[in-house]
């Protein structure tokens, strides 16, 4: 134990704070009956100071002759009683839960679990992921983050390593520096997307598990660290690699946005490591089950953070304010968003955390994405989010690649998917663009193996293909995977281009997997979470590059056409500008769908002419009509729509000719089996 003078701490700042000729530490235990401040010197000798104040349940200490740089950790003492929900171990050091950087992995030894009917006095502190006391201030240099609006916004998913780790000209491959070269930026910036969400970027564990397998946590949904980015990704050594990106895609016109996990920790069920939380204060913590030795496990995870104790709370809200603030970010993607939700009588969509998002007068001007189920109770809740929330829609995925498969009957499915999915959203005051609309995402297959596996092949992951999604709505369209066939090569190819225009054609935020558009293959995998590896890594050097052309085009069609990306919903009723019709329903033969006609099950085309929407005479004169046609079926003769005098129909985008020039269209066009076709009211 250390005689050096110390004084005390800040307790309304939590974690570690230069001040003045020392470091402030504050930590947060409500059970803890004593803490210690371990200090770890370049050998890795430890030094521990008890923590002398506390004030309400933080506990904080000030000690001088100390910076950056200054590696720590601590150890709570208290009861050990998991069937009290506790767990104190002071042989156990501790991650600082508001560290600003962190060493890395833990070295996976016995020590690092504190024991379950008896605590486990073996010191972890050998194996342990050490704190690092970090400066974040950062000059941003006067820059200014884009602030594109939603109905503007086309996201991006992507993998810090996966995006980076083969791309040519990139120096420090994986890293958040290589995510912000000009490589990469080059890429996104002739692609047109306007935000690239990135996969969870706090620093998170390897599971002991996979770590035995040889394999390692890509995705990286098991966070150890909610104000630490993830140290494989710095390759200079300093947190401020990540503002430095950050700035660098602001000042290309592109916002980032994080997918957090706030659900859950990579500490795991009753039998997993003490890292942290739990030797802090394990009943605050988590939520814990009828039986406090054992964890409510809504995640699927092994257990659940505890957003209804008012400091785990904190804990998240702040958190999510330093990475929108003093980190620069633009957004968040909130993981099983249900579970920060779920009180003891179920999901409540005024629950404390939506309620403090929503009043934040940081926070609530960010972009908020909910991903919105867990498995548990009641956990499928698309659409039943608070404003501003929008949520990621995998009803709009499984619609559209069942349409494209050729399920009969998806006709009126596809119609919904298309205009905003309003059975879901249109409530509350909910704008359109609140459906975030993916063909795919991390989790699944990609869009190349939509139309090239029937089947998922996850052999790779050790689990004899148990894991991952049974049912894709995915077709091989006569081969499983590769092949050199040329007619299922193009027809894989024409299938693509459907379902991306598809995409982009919808009302709705669009959001594209990256490496889609260059056609990456996961080979079948669509659970690829501990691939770090081919598999998962885009493969530049074998880019699909007509496809990332046409994907292109697409994009910059769409931020051409306001109708595309409509704020109101389209529900076919007179617009007050001029009484048309904001949405009509047309036959192939140019009449009015009736309900015969949607109720046909063998009807494989549909065709909308859209308008800007009621209520919104603003965009009235800024274009006239859209024209669009999805055929999964054979090929048909489309008779258009009468256009007024000096106006025609011009041929904007068919997926079945995706190098044609626009082109004026008279009375009638012929779209070819399983194509979509994108026509403009203009002009003579």
């Amino acid at each position: 134990m250390s005689d050096r003078q110390v004084y005390a701490g800040d307790p309304t700042r939590l974690g570690a704070h230069v001040v003045g000729d020392g470091v402030s530490f504050s930590v947060f235990s409500e059970n803890a009956e004593a803490m210690h401040l371990c200090l770890f010197d370049a050998d890795g000798r430890e030094t521990r100071i008890a923590l002398p104040e506390r004030d309400g349940d933080v506990w904080h200490v000030h000690v001088p002759g100390i910076g950056v740089g200054q590696h720590y950790g601590f150890r709570a003492e208290g009861p050990f009683d998991p069937k009290a929900g506790h767990c104190f171990n002071p042989a156990k050091l501790l991650i600082d839960p508001y560290a600003r950087q962190l060493t890395g992995q833990p070295e996976w030894n016995d020590a690092l679990f504190g024991g379950a009917e008896a605590p486990d006095d073996r010191d972890s502190a050998p194996f342990a992921t050490k704190s690092i006391v970090a400066d974040p201030t950062f000059d941003w240099g006067g820059g200014h983050a884009p602030v594109t609006a939603l109905d503007q916004t086309v996201i991006y998913e992507a993998h810090v390593k996966g995006f980076t780790q083969l791309m040519p000209g990139v120096d420090a491959p994986g890293s958040f520096a290589a995510m912000a070269s000009d490589p990469a930026l080059d890429h996104l910036g002739k692609l047109g997307v306007t935000a690239v969400e990135l996969l969870p970027v706090h620093a998170f564990l390897n599971d002991r598990f996979l770590v035995e397998k040889g394999l390692v946590n890509y995705w990286g949904y098991q966070t150890v660290g909610f104000f630490a980015p993830a140290p494989r990704y710095l390759s200079t050594g300093r947190i401020d690699e990540f503002q430095q990106m950050v700035a660098r895609f602001h000042a290309a016109g592109i916002e980032v946005i994080l997918d957090v996990v706030y659900n859950h920790t990579g500490e795991g069920d009753e039998l997993g490591p003490t890292l942290g939380f739990r030797g802090l204060d394990n009943a605050s913590y988590y939520r814990l089950a009828e039986d406090p030795s054992q964890y409510v496990n809504d995640t699927g995870t092994g257990n659940t953070l505890n957003l209804e104790h008012p400091m785990v709370l904190r804990m998240v809200l702040d958190s999510l304010r330093y990475w929108a603030g003093t980190m620069g970010v633009d957004g968040f993607r909130f993981d099983l968003c249900s579970t920060l939700g779920r009180t003891a009588e179920g999901f409540d969509r005024n629950a404390a955390f939506f309620k403090a998002l929503r009043q934040d007068p940081l926070l609530a001007t960010k972009k908020l994405i909910a991903e919105p189920w867990d498995i548990g109770p009641g956990g499928y809740q698309l659409g039943a989010y608070p404003p501003p929330f929008a949520e990621w829609n995998d009803q709009y995925r499984d619609g559209v690649r069942r349409f494209w498969r050729g399920d009969l009957g998806h006709v009126p499915v596809l119609a919904d998917r298309i205009t905003g999915s309003a059975g879901q959203f249109d409530h509350s005051g909910r704008a359109a663009t609140s459906s975030v609309n993916l063909l795919t995402a991390h989790d699944g297959f990609t869009l190349t193996d939509v139309v090239s596996y029937a089947e998922k092949h996850n052999e790779a992951n050790g689990e004899d293909n148990r894991d991952g999604h049974g049912e894709n709505h995915s077709d091989n369209m006569g081969i499983e995977g590769p092949t050199k066939d040329k007619q299922i090569v193009a027809a894989r190819a024409l299938r693509r281009r459907n379902m991306m225009a598809t995409l982009l054609l919808s009302q709705g935020t669009p959001m594209i997997l990256g490496g889609d558009e260059i056609g990456h293959s996961q080979n079948g995998n669509n659970n690829a979470y501990a691939q770090d590896n081919d598999v998962t890594w885009i493969d530049w050097a074998r880019a699909d590059e007509a496809f990332r052309a046409f994907t292109a085009r697409l994009i910059a069609f769409r931020k051409r056409h306001p109708i595309l990306r409509q704020k109101r919903f389209l529900h076919s009723v007179p617009r007050k500008v001029d009484g048309v019709i904001d949405l009509f329903w047309w036959r192939p033969d140019g009449q009015e769908m009736t309900r015969s006609d949607w109720t046909n099950g063998h009807n494989q085309t549909l065709c909308a002419e859209l308008r800007i929407a009621s209520g919104t005479p603003s965009y009235a004169q800024r274009e006239d009509a859209i024209y669009l046609a999805f055929n999964a079926g054979d090929a048909v003769a489309l008779q258009l729509p009468a256009c007024p005098d000096g106006f025609h129909w011009v041929r904007h985008i068919d997926t079945a000719q995706p190098l044609a020039e626009p082109a004026a269209v008279s009375g009638a066009y012929d779209l070819a089996e399983t194509a979509v076709a994108a026509l403009c009211m203009e002009r003579v």
